[in-house]
């Protein structure tokens, strides 16, 4: 473990409606940003998501289609956020961050 610095990583650039979370994960112990630094989309949502992405590219998607893939990117997009700032949050507070290659 390493020395922790004085401020956690800043939350200014994340999505304001976001943020709130982002501080909140600042309190969190270990166990718990390691939970959030290792969750996935759930392989249903992911199995949607490349569905409405084909029907995108063959441009056969309805108005719904539509909101509901920008609703699964936009979800996709806070949980990939919510990971990234978990291993932040987690290498601020003296843990050992594996290699990318590790987490592979």
């Amino acid at each position: 473990m390493t020395t922790q610095t004085n401020a956690p990583p800043a939350v200014d650039y994340a999505p304001l409606e976001l943020q709130g979370e982002l501080i909140a994960m600042q309190e969190l112990n270990i166990e718990d940003l390691l939970t959030i630094a290792q969750s996935q989309v759930p392989e249903s949502q992911q199995e949607l998501h490349l569905q409405l992405l084909e029907k995108n590219q063959n441009n056969l998607l309805s108005e719904s289609d539509r909101l509901l893939l920008k609703s699964l990117r936009v979800s996709a997009d806070y949980l990939m956020l919510k990971k990234a700032y978990a291993y932040a949050l987690l290498k601020w507070k003296g843990y050992s961050i594996p290699d990318f290659e590790q987490l592979v």
